[in-house]
């Protein structure tokens, strides 16, 4: 018994030898995309198939791996290496530094490039041929990053599209000149039948590697991923591949710098309007005299001065500035905002002007000296940040909470009160908040997130981008750029930037420094309401009155009026009508259409008062007896004379105290339409915390302001109702 168990285990041990060491027995669970043709996608005959899984097979079978592949779509599937879930990644994964902290890559078993398709009976040869078109891309890809960059340069509009099906639609159906894409799915598209042709060479990007998790143990994947590839390509497989699914491949161009120092481009308006963060110091935020100060603001006007084009800014909040850029509502953005493969899809955008870290900031004393010990504490993030996105794709790694916040002060306000036990953000941004007196601490060394960059709309404004790029190589050549950047960035307590004339610790502070910005956006609420109040009583009697009129047909219709309008939720009102309709326009006229966010809050705020008054004046005209209406009419009295003159008089005598409380709810309901990036009076007081972090100060003064006016109106409704009785 003994000599046939040593003999299993000296062929066992042989096997693992002769294998190369490595348990091959075992099943390689190889993560995919869903649908990236042509490198993986599911054809007619429900199969996946495509050149990664060729690719796959092929070195599964020179190294006679037993694997299994699963598609769950990219993200998921990056998340399933990270997480365990899966040994290997194989979608289309293009090599970057930041990929390479958490993976290790094969050798590049693709160089992928971006590439200009159009239709064949209408070619595009040269970028030039691009002048006054549109052209068409994927929001957040490398193909929206580079028109964006290049936009000014040869006077294209783009187009951004969330997917490729709509995209190639929108080109064979002739509402764009030219589409930008990877070459390899373009290639594709033309197997396919496609009315299109590529006619120009492609900008090379980068390159796509099979990947593992570091230090997952299973680094002998990459070994001989990479030997079975250098054999395929030695012996002719790895183009059969290529041929097979491309038909081909053409050269690659790499991408140059539009930085230009000594140049300058033509502007095409009198004027651009540029959208900014309302609250993101040391970039964009309120001084103590009102004024907008920060890197943004300053390295935006120098660049405007040096160029010699004129600017417009207004700072609605972050959401909302590029809500207005998308919209036409403006023409670019600059907000500290990180360039991202989502956001290049949407947006093009100019050179880097600000190289990010993000970093993690406990309280002071917390005991928080590493990633490890946030194991069961919440941490908290700004939604659609690179903080947010760091924190989590490890939050399973190191098994803490995360929470999502909308803007910095709350959540800085929640570290501070301890509903979080950490938050990460940018590094400039939370260096500066403990300038600013927060008792935080940042224990641990800061990650790379990324660079910011000046925006337009994806294929509009290429000039704004190439004056931008021009304007920023000559403030770094001068030194002024640097002198901006210490500015706002240095360790100086007294820089001027963040001088205020009192102590904003104090109540007496807060009013004394900022009492111009709060009367301002009490001014902007006041008028607001005003305005659609008598609006909205206009509506609200129209519709009143036909909801009991005689006919069927005018009940009904202002009963969908009523109901269509208060089913909506006032915030998503506003923005459809600020952001959505705009829009709308656009995609039928091909103009854009913008609309003020005055204009647009009066007219949510009016609809919405509208529904409610509606309900009002007819709760007010049915509590009036019938038998008064049934007597005027026996007596020959017409019915709108009836209404005028025996109706209304008793019915306003119920609904006025009504009316009253509406113009209360709409004075309150001004809150929600900040949302939009108007500045009134609660966006107001957030604009000064964001500079001075005096949360609970603040939004005590915005109380007693609310409530003063609140109480007094309800004070006069009361005197009123008293006097009517």
């Amino acid at each position: 018994m003994k000599n046939k168990l040593k003999v299993f285990l000296f062929a066992l041990l042989s096997l693992i030898i002769l294998s190369g060491g490595h348990a091959k027995a075992e099943t390689i669970s190889i993560a995919s995309d869903t649908a990236y043709a042509p490198f993986e996608y599911k054809d007619s005959d429900q199969i996946y198939k495509g050149i990664d899984v060729d690719i796959i097979k092929e070195v599964a079978k020179r190294q006679n791996w037993n694997y299994k592949m699963s598609y769950p779509g990219f993200d998921a599937a990056v998340n399933a290496v990270q997480s365990g879930q899966a040994k290997a990644l194989m979608a289309g994964t293009t090599i970057t530094e930041a990929r390479q902290k958490v993976f290790h890559f094969s050798e590049p078993y693709y160089d992928t490039k971006i590439v200009i398709a159009s239709r064949k009976d209408n070619p595009i040869k040269s970028y030039k041929d691009l002048k006054g078109k549109t052209v068409g891309v994927k929001n957040g890809t490398a193909s929206q990053t580079f028109l964006d960059k290049n936009q000014a340069k040869y006077g294209y509009n783009v187009k951004t599209f969330d997917t490729g099906d709509l995209m190639y639609n929108s080109l064979s159906s002739a509402s764009i000149a030219a589409v930008m894409d990877d070459e390899p799915v373009i290639q594709f598209a033309i197997r396919q039948n496609q009315n299109i042709a590529i006619n120009m060479q492609g900008e090379a990007i980068g390159s796509f590697g099979f990947a593992v998790k570091k230090d997952s143990g299973y680094d002998y994947l990459i070994e001989d991923f990479n030997k079975a590839l250098k054999e395929m390509k030695e012996d002719g497989t790895y183009q059969e591949i290529m041929t097979k699914w491309l038909g081909g491949s053409g050269k690659k161009t790499l991408l140059k710098s539009t930085e230009n120092a000594n140049a300058k481009a033509t502007p095409l308006k009198a004027k651009y309007k540029i959208t900014a963060d309302s609250s993101f110091a040391p970039f964009e935020f309120q001084n103590g005299k009102g004024e907008y100060v920060g890197i943004d603001m300053e390295l935006l006007k120098a660049i405007a001065e040096q160029q010699g084009f004129t600017i417009e800014i207004s700072n609605p909040g972050f959401d909302a500035a590029l809500n207005a850029v998308q919209s036409g509502q403006a023409d670019a953005a600059i907000a500290g905002m990180s360039i991202t493969d989502a956001r290049k899809k949407i947006f093009d955008f100019s050179d880097s002007y600000y190289t990010s870290n993000i970093l993690l900031g406990t309280k002071s004393g917390s005991g928080i000296k590493a990633y490890s010990d946030l194991k069961g504490k919440t941490v908290g993030a700004k939604k659609g940040t690179a903080s947010y996105d760091f924190l989590d794709k490890h939050k399973d790694q190191y098994q803490y909470k995360l929470k999502a916040f909308d803007e910095a002060s709350s959540m800085y306000d929640s570290l501070n009160s301890g509903s979080i036990e950490a938050l990460m953000d940018d590094e400039a941004i939370l260096k500066y908040s403990i300038q600013q007196g927060r008792q935080f601490e940042t224990p641990v060394k800061g990650e790379p997130s990324g660079e910011y960059g000046f925006a337009v709309k994806k294929g509009s404004n290429p000039e704004l981008i190439e004056m931008f790029n021009n304007g920023l190589a000559k403030l770094k050549e001068n030194g002024q750029y640097d002198k901006i950047i210490n500015k706002y960035l240095a360790s100086d307590k007294e820089d001027k930037a963040r001088e205020v004339i009192a102590d904003e610790s104090t109540i007496f502070g807060l009013l004394s420094n900022n009492y111009k910005q709060i009367l301002s956006g009490l001014g902007t609420t006041l008028s607001l309401t005003l305005i659609s109040f008598a609006i909205a009583i206009l509506i609200g009697l129209f519709f009143g009155m036909i909801a009991v009129a005689p006919s069927k047909a005018l009940r009904m219709v202002a009963t969908i009026f009523v109901d269509l309008v208060r089913g909506v939720p006032l915030m998503i009102v506003a923005a459809f009508i600020f952001w959505g309709i705009p829009n709308l326009i656009e995609n039928i006229t091909g103009h854009q259409s913008p609309i003020n966010d005055f204009l647009a809050a009066t007219i949510a705020l009016s609809l919405n008062g509208g529904a409610y008054i509606a309900e009002i004046v007819r709760g007010g005209i049915e509590a009036v007896p019938k038998g008064q209406m049934e007597a005027s009419r026996s007596l020959g009295i017409p019915y709108k004379t009836t209404m005028r003159k025996v109706i209304l008089p008793q019915a306003i005598k119920v609904m006025l105290p009504n009316f009253i409380n509406q113009f209360v709810i709409s004075l309150k309901d001004t809150t929600i339409v900040s949302a939009i990036g108007l500045v009134e009076l609660f966006q107001t007081g957030k604009i000064i915390i964001a500079r001075n972090y005096q949360s609970f100060r603040m939004y005590a003064i915005l109380a007693i302001i609310y409530l003063i006016m609140i109480t007094l109106l309800t004070r006069l409704a009361k005197r009123l109702e008293k006097r009517l009785k």
